[in-house]
């Protein structure tokens, strides 16, 4: 450089001016690229991170729950991200710290879950805060629930009670919701007998507890008992567990002796109630006109007598029944429901893995997805919205024994 710029006849202090200008100018190139491929690198990572928070909040992207069987060191509780229109499921956190949270719930806006703790050295009823943010839970606290085996638990209307259905208690709890979202202490009520089964039914077996639509009576369904417990919700209700439900004009609703009452689903009208039984495997379809259930319909769900059915929806618009069955021919009843008086008729039955305890449907009805716990999977079936008929689309999400599944929907 030298030589070039003294062959056109500058002087030597010019010739070492200007190339410490040369220099200075060269080292702002490099810098400047250093910058600017900084800034591409920041804004990738930027990019990325934008992209992960606009899928949790697309509008076909649902938050999952999924409790399990697992000891309180394992990740007994999960969510994912899935999308609703392509079947799509990426985990997003997990929780330990609660063994055997087999059934939980979350609150409808989202904020909080509550879920069972079925343990040997205590029952519990257990308190979470949930981001929906970023899909992750915190435990807030644990209230014994005062009977064995909780295996349902549920929120009232209002959102100032947790209710728990307790197994081998005999019992069923209320818990006040404080206004942090922890519970307090629960009061227990109990009931007393055995019913014509005496192998499955020695004593009250409390399966579930729901309130009707209309929210004037809660009902919690009793597999020991062949009775549905029914109690008037108190119009003004107060802050202890007492002060939920009517207890003095408590009633029973009797079904037939052997079948077992399970779960419940009501139609979006708040006109039916749709009861699986456990041990007949039937599907119980109730009227309900604001005071009471006058059955309606008895049709079969499990016509192999493997008495292990378990659960049951509507699909979201209202057309179709589903029923899971355990222990034989494990697989999914698939029902058409007459629009005029809401009675059933089977169309299918749909096999799926080992022990399908729980599923669930999409809002938009266009998946139905069953947690099968022995085979330790969820499977994914896409549901015909004109015949009700299932079709596994192999998009199965792995996972130790679910059980329980269900959307946040905030």
């Amino acid at each position: 450089f030298r030589q070039r710029y003294k062959f056109i006849g500058f002087t030597p202090q010019i010739i070492t001016l200007t190339l410490y200008l040369d220099n200075i100018r060269t080292m702002r190139k490099h810098i400047l690229m250093s910058l600017c491929a900084g800034s591409l690198l920041l804004g990738a990572c930027a990019g990325k991170g934008e992209q992960k928070m606009s899928v949790s909040q697309e509008p076909d992207t649902l938050l999952m729950l999924v409790g399990s069987y697992a000891s309180a060191d394992q990740e007994g509780i999960k969510t994912y991200r899935f999308n609703q229109e392509t079947g799509e499921a990426v985990l997003a956190s997990t929780l330990s710290g609660i063994e055997n949270p087999s059934f939980l719930v979350p609150t409808e806006d989202g904020t909080h879950v509550y879920a069972v703790g079925e343990t040997e050295k205590g029952f519990t009823a257990n308190a979470l805060a949930l981001d929906t943010l970023t899909a992750g839970l915190t435990l807030l606290n644990s209230q014994s629930t005062g009977g064995a085996s909780p295996c349902y638990i549920t929120v009232s209307p209002d959102g100032k009670f947790v209710l728990t259905a307790n197994y081998m208690g005999a019992n069923i709890t209320v818990f006040p919701r404080l206004a942090d979202g922890k519970l307090g202490e629960g009061h227990v009520i109990s009931f007393q007998g055995k019913g014509a089964d005496k192998e499955r039914q020695e004593q009250p077996h409390l399966h579930c507890v729901y309130f009707t639509p209309d929210g004037k009576l809660l009902l919690a369904n009793d597999l020991g008992l062949d009775r549905i417990h029914a109690f008037p919700v108190k119009q003004t209700s107060g802050t202890k567990g007492t002060d939920l439900l009517d207890e003095a004009a408590a009633f029973d609703i009797e079904l037939a002796p052997g079948s077992g009452p399970r779960h419940t689903c009501f139609d979006k009208q708040g006109k039916h109630a749709y009861l699986l039984t456990e041990l007949s495997g039937e599907v119980v379809v109730w009227t309900y006109d604001g005071k009471t259930l006058t059955q309606q319909q008895v049709i079969k769900a499990d016509t192999v007598g493997a008495k292990g059915s378990a659960d049951i929806h509507l699909s979201p618009d209202g057309k179709f029944l589903y029923a899971s069955n355990r222990l034989q021919a494990d697989g999914v009843a698939i029902f058409k429901v007459s629009p005029s008086d809401g009675t059933l008729t089977k169309v299918g039955y749909q096999l799926t893995g080992i022990h399908p305890r729980n599923f669930t449907i999409t809002p938009n009805g266009k998946y139905l997805l069953v947690a099968c716990r022995d085979t330790n999977e969820i499977q994914v079936f896409a549901r015909d919205m004109e015949t009700g008929l299932l079709q596994d689309i192999g998009k199965t999400i792995h996972t130790d024994k679910p059980v329980c599944l269900q959307w946040v929907m905030k």
